[in-house]
């Protein structure tokens, strides 16, 4: 079944019953960058929030609809759904101390 991004925006309960964070990745699956950032992202993402994300890559080309949905000008783009407000980043996730302090993510003690 196809979501639709106002399907995403409500909020997904995890097994445990935490609210999971919503992410949606928009790459050009021939562009190197693309790739880079979906190994990133889904690193950022498991360091920070481990069992409390679910992270959609959607290939730009074959997810056009959705990604004038979403407002999407470039790719790769990183969207933060749920929790509300929505977040936007643009390029290859590789500056990760920028995107866990613009997501909120407290430092991680100890690395």
């Amino acid at each position: 079944m196809k979501q639709s991004p106002s399907d995403a925006r409500r909020q997904a309960p995890s097994a445990e019953g935490v609210e999971e964070q919503l992410f949606r990745l928009y790459v050009s699956s021939a562009s190197p960058v693309s790739s880079r950032a979906v190994v990133n992202a889904r690193h950022l993402l498991q360091r920070y929030l481990p069992g409390r994300h679910r992270l959609v890559v959607l290939d730009i080309a074959r997810h056009v609809a959705a990604a004038r949905s979403d407002q999407v000008i470039a790719s790769p783009t990183l969207i933060r759904l749920l929790p509300l407000p929505p977040r936007r980043f643009i390029g290859d996730m590789s500056d990760t101390e920028r995107l866990r302090i613009s997501l909120g993510f407290e430092p991680i003690l100890g690395s």
